[in-house]
């Protein structure tokens, strides 16, 4: 009995699978990793009203001066006092930031220690107010 042999081609056969799972991951890779910008789609109309209570919202700045004495907003304070003047700087301010401006002879040790007081009164942000170099 004569069996046909199939032919054998020169043609190889190239598996693409392997190549698709690579483009679909670096698809989904830069899909996350790009930053997607919130557009603003609504716009909305305001009720007016005929009286409103306006408050100012002042930066929460700190003073330190060569003789350790504090100053919160332009008033003289004691170190007992800074704990219940901050918690409450820090329920109305919405980045809950503290800069503090102390003078440079000022020991290191009491300003960490008003950065710690500050940490534990709901200061979010501190920010250590330095000037430049002329």
């Amino acid at each position: 009995m004569n069996f046909l042999t199939p032919k054998k081609s020169n043609r190889s056969i190239l598996n693409i699978t392997p190549l698709i799972d690579v483009l679909f991951i670096l698809i989904i890779f830069f899909a996350v990793s790009s930053t997607f910008l919130e557009q603003p789609g609504i716009k909305l109309a305001l009720p007016k009203a005929k009286k409103t209570d306006l408050a100012k919202i002042e930066k929460a700045v700190l003073f330190i001066d060569k003789d350790e004495k504090l100053y919160f907003r332009n008033k003289e304070v004691s170190l007992k006092d800074l704990p219940a003047l901050l918690q409450d700087a820090m329920d109305k301010s919405l980045d809950r930031s503290l800069i503090i401006n102390a003078d440079k002879t000022v020991p290191h040790g009491f300003v960490v220690k008003i950065m710690d007081i500050a940490r534990q009164n709901g200061v979010a942000k501190l920010v250590i107010a330095v000037q430049p170099k002329q």
